[in-house]
């Protein structure tokens, strides 16, 4: 900061014998205090929160949230957080349109107490694969969903693997996009599955762009499965393009329901010829029949993260869980510094 240029003034009666010096007007008035980094949780995932706020070295935020017996939900934060950097965490996990309430009140009531910014951390974004018509007379819910936020005032949205990256596009706030496909790739690379041995198999066509790039964080082969939906429980996979046999294959997803499209894809590999099949998938909304169907499946390995809660009760013995939490706590306290949240992945978060 520059220093105050002095300017000579002549007081009544003593023209000429004494001088005062009055401060210039500077472009900003420092205050303190500092900036303020606060946590909230939802009701939708509080173990996820609470191990992002425990790497972040904070307590979560203290915030009352109950149901009334007509089931409307209620809203208060029992702190001040005036001026702060508050972060909402609230995934899209079922009960969804209730979850998603939640946040939309959460929101509102931070914008009403004056928080300073207010940044919505969603690692399941709800109805994200509702993101266009695909029939007449539908709804775009992605785009409905996130004129809700914005409408509520939410500064900023933190989220995971978008199911389609136009999403991005329905907001006029800043979206960091946050992928899992790394930390896959570690996984699979620290259990030796990397080379020539391995295939990297994309289940359609819409992730094949995906399917090639973790290809190339473990240096292994490219394939493509053609699959037909029969209903929306079923399908069938017509044809496998590249050369899999007598390779251990790794089927990519972002997201999963009811698991058929990867246990299909899992036998169609085997009938090629494959000696393993290892899957991923970072949002898993498995039903506890879907659970059932992996683990009595052609799969060998299935690995998860905790971006939305899964029950230790009813997971299958061949699945294993990775948690996000040191990965969204570092893009929220960039986010919170203002630095590059990009730079967490070297860039390679542009997926779409």
């Amino acid at each position: 900061m520059e220093t105050p240029t002095a300017i000579e003034l002549a007081l009544p009666g003593l023209e000429g014998s004494v001088v005062t010096s009055e401060p210039a007007p500077e472009h900003f008035i420092v205050r303190g205090p500092q900036k303020r980094l606060m946590v909230f949780s939802g009701r939708s995932h509080p173990e996820l929160a609470r191990s992002m706020a425990e790497k972040l070295g904070v307590e979560l935020g203290d915030v009352e949230l109950s149901t009334f017996p007509n089931d409307e939900t209620y809203c208060r934060y029992l702190e001040s957080i005036r001026g702060a950097d508050v972060f909402i965490v609230q995934t899209g996990a079922p009960p969804v349109d209730k979850n998603l309430m939640e946040l939309v009140l959460m929101i509102q009531a931070a914008k009403l107490a004056s928080a300073k910014r207010i940044t919505a951390v969603i690692p399941w974004f709800p109805y994200s694969r509702q993101d266009r018509k695909a029939k007449p007379r539908e709804p775009i819910s992605a785009r409905l969903v996130a004129d809700m936020l914005q409408l509520a005032g939410v500064d900023r949205v933190l989220t995971m693997d978008l199911h389609a990256g136009q999403i991005q596009g329905f907001f006029t706030i800043p979206v960091d996009h946050m992928t899992a496909l790394q930390l896959f790739a570690t996984h699979f690379r620290d259990l030796g599955l990397t080379g020539d041995g391995v295939v990297a198999v994309a289940p359609d066509a819409g992730r094949a762009r995906h399917a090639v790039r973790f290809a190339e964080m473990i240096e292994a082969s490219f394939a493509i499965m053609h699959k037909m939906r029969v209903s929306a429980e079923k399908v069938e996979v017509t044809e496998v393009t590249g050369r899999v046999r007598d390779k251990i294959a790794i089927i990519g997803d972002d997201v999963s329901t009811t698991g058929g499209t990867l246990v299909a894809g899992a036998q169609a590999l085997k009938e090629h010829g494959v000696t393993e099949v290892n899957v991923f998938v970072t949002h898993a909304l498995f039903s506890e029949k879907a659970l059932e169907l992996l683990g009595n499946s052609e799969i060998d390995r299935i690995v998860v993260t905790d971006s939305v809660p899964i029950d230790a009760r009813t997971r299958p013995d061949n699945m294993t869980v990775l948690s996000v939490s040191g990965l969204l706590a570092e893009a929220i306290m960039n986010v919170f510094a203002d630095d590059s949240v990009s730079a967490i992945f070297g860039g390679e978060n542009q997926l779409f």
